[in-house]
């Protein structure tokens, strides 16, 4: 997988094991008592989480999401690299914020041009948002950008885990 080719924040993949669903998790708890000092790991259900441990983590660190699928013959794992849940929240937090302040002054806009008045400071402060929209989008790209290398070592382990 090539995170840093990939537009989106959020890279989804899918790969295939020959192992079934009980030996990957087996080897996950194996795993998670080896690496303790480096990783955490949790496993819910048929869902596998790697995070960095609180000495490695960073605040743009990743985490990886693994749902597994039993197949006839083989296992299907649909992956999922995000951020930190906290900086994500607080990213969509602050898109809903100026998306409620563009939208907000585009009726504005609209109410002061039907009333034929300027229109001038709600047009300016909606380029404001679609300016801070655009900030957000490449800060959320340049912490992706700083967490690659840590979401190839999370690549790493989680191929340890499915072999």
């Amino acid at each position: 997988m090539e995170p840093e080719k990939s537009i989106a924040l959020r890279p989804r993949f899918e790969v295939e094991s020959n192992n079934s669903v009980a030996q990957i998790l087996e080897r996950a708890k194996t795993l998670k008592s080896e690496l303790k000092s480096d990783y955490q790991i949790k496993i819910i259900d048929e869902h596998l989480y790697f995070y960095f441990s609180k000495e490695k983590r960073k605040y743009y660190s990743p985490f990886l999401h693994l749902e597994l699928e039993a197949n006839e013959d083989k296992t299907t794992i649909k992956g999922l690299f995000g951020p930190e849940q906290l900086l994500w929240t607080l990213f969509m937090f602050l898109h809903f914020i100026v998306a409620g302040l563009f939208l907000v002054f585009a009726m504005m806009a609209y109410t002061h041009w039907s009333l034929k008045q300027s229109v001038v400071l709600d047009f300016g402060i909606m380029g404001i948002m679609v300016f801070f929209w655009f900030s957000l989008y490449f800060m959320a790209r340049l912490n992706r950008e700083r967490g690659v290398p840590q979401m190839h070592e999370l690549e790493i382990l989680m191929y340890k885990v499915l072999e």
